[in-house]
């Protein structure tokens, strides 16, 4: 029902503002003709308010997904290649809290895991704000770095790859059966950012579910009841992402998008040596303003994919 109120309000948008455009070419000729000024301004006026609309309508039409007005969890994990790639890791995670901070979305950090000289194995954030997940989940899949690495004595150029997995998050109000027999509890030691209570008591917590082979954990809050709770939502959470995939007939399969952190699978390259650009190699956007992504400025892509996705579907209609 959701579905068919926005298509139909996508299509009497797109009236109004053909009916607009009519209107305006009518009245800009009327006043070239009469030479009234007036009626030229007014319309020229019209046009601006127009274009106005149509970016809102197009905006609307790219976040009017199910699930799109929620908050997100979003995952990163290092690929091969040690401490170069938990590094990349760590620029990645960054790149996503300062678009975080520019959105003035809220960012809770739910896990993370310390490389053993510099960035990080993994982690997991929490971005809460309106249209959050519906913002960012375009950007599961595999980003590609090649650099001159800080960390190899010779200067020479390395290639790392780290994931990123982006799902939403649900309420109470949306069902997910969960059978705990399905799951595997693990709890262990937390490490890395966390505050005084890291690493004290063994109060973070693991949750494998076997079926599908999710895994999930929290390890920030201040007692073992409290991370389990936490970490209970995000694995209902990421089933109803593979159910949210399975319903809007995604081509590729969820275990397709679960693929290798290497070399054929990356949607974005950053390439800062042997010169700078980032390029999104499903919509083919892409900038020389390398820094500028890094610090998050990523709206580029996030639009570039959100509107390829909406042309895909539209062409299955």
């Amino acid at each position: 029902m959701a579905e068919r109120q926005n298509l139909e309000d996508s299509i009497s948008g797109v009236k109004k503002i053909e009916q607009n455009l009519t209107d305006c070419a009518e009245l800009i000729e009327m006043g070239e003709a009469e030479n009234d000024e007036e009626i030229v301004t007014e319309a020229e006026k019209t046009l601006a308010d127009t274009l106005t609309f149509a970016k809102k309508q197009t905006l609307e039409a790219l976040l009017s997904g199910e699930a799109d007005k929620n908050d997100t969890y979003l995952e990163i994990h290092a690929g091969a290649g040690g401490t170069e790639a938990q590094d990349w890791s760590e620029m990645l995670l960054r790149m996503y809290m300062r678009w975080a901070e520019k959105h003035n979305y809220k960012v809770e950090y739910l896990e993370a895991s310390e490389g053993e000289e510099a960035g990080i194995k993994s982690a997991v954030i929490k971005v809460s704000g309106h249209n959050a997940y519906g913002w960012l989940k375009t950007e599961s899949g595999v980003h590609r770095l090649v650099r001159i690495s800080p960390f190899d004595a010779n200067a020479r150029r390395h290639t790392s790859f780290g994931s990123v997995w982006v799902y939403p998050v649900i309420d109470d109000s949306i069902k997910i059966d969960i059978n705990p027999a399905d799951c595997k509890i693990d709890t262990y030691r937390s490490s890395g950012a966390g505050g005084q209570h890291i690493n004290k008591t063994e109060s973070a917590v693991r949750i494998t579910h076997i079926p599908t082979g999710v895994v999930v954990s929290c390890q920030t809050q201040r007692s073992q009841f409290q991370n389990k709770d936490v970490a209970w939502s995000m694995l209902r959470a990421r089933l109803y992402e593979i159910e949210l995939k399975k319903k809007e007939e995604q081509i590729q399969l969820i275990e397709d998008e679960k693929s290798d952190i290497g070399w054929g699978h990356q949607i974005r390259s950053y390439v800062l040596q042997p010169y700078q650009m980032v390029k999104d190699l499903r919509t083919e956007a892409e900038t020389s303003d390398t820094k500028g992504v890094l610090d998050g400025d990523i709206d580029l892509f996030l639009e570039a994919s959100l509107a390829s996705r909406i042309k895909g579907d539209a062409q299955q209609i």
